[in-house]
């Protein structure tokens, strides 16, 4: 289960009114700690800048290289100590649709594991220990301990 909240516009198309949803200046700052931190080796590093978006992040998160994490709404994702996001893999907190856009807190949890080029919609969270395969669209939450994958991800066995 998915759980988020739905925001009208007005308008016509929701991702052209970005900039009344959020502050192009801290969305900017935002894309700025996000993309130095797909190309920095460094994961403590990592966990300082994405910390700075607003993200929570827990002591010993490991963050791929090239993973992506949603610039509009970072205080919305949380890391869970010792949690592995693979490289390439994508976390989002929100999704613009023509007339509304949506918003939902995603939780990776305690050393969970998110398969590399895996895509996490906003709403979902990752149960502690869970797994999610490589190259996944997890559009519901997967529960502690299980493996899922994918397209949609589905819990297997």
């Amino acid at each position: 289960m998915r759980k988020f909240e739905e925001h009208e516009t007005s308008g016509g198309n929701s991702l052209q009114q970005w900039h009344k949803v959020k502050s192009p200046l801290r969305t900017t700052f935002n894309f700025i700690l996000v993309s130095l931190c797909k190309v920095m080796p460094s994961l403590s590093a990592k966990r300082f800048l994405l910390r700075l978006t607003g993200m929570r992040v827990g002591g010993g998160a490991a963050v791929g290289l090239d993973a992506q994490f949603d610039i509009f709404f970072p205080e919305l994702i949380e890391l869970g100590e010792d949690c592995i996001v693979g490289y390439g893999a994508t976390v989002l907190a929100h999704e613009f649709l023509i007339d509304r856009y949506r918003t939902g807190r995603v939780r990776i949890g305690e050393k969970a594991v998110v398969g590399a080029n895996a895509i996490v919609l906003c709403g979902v969270e990752i149960g502690d220990g869970a797994v999610v395969g490589a190259g996944a669209v997890v559009t519901e939450s997967v529960p502690a301990g299980a493996f899922a994958a994918g397209v949609p991800a589905r819990v297997q066995g």
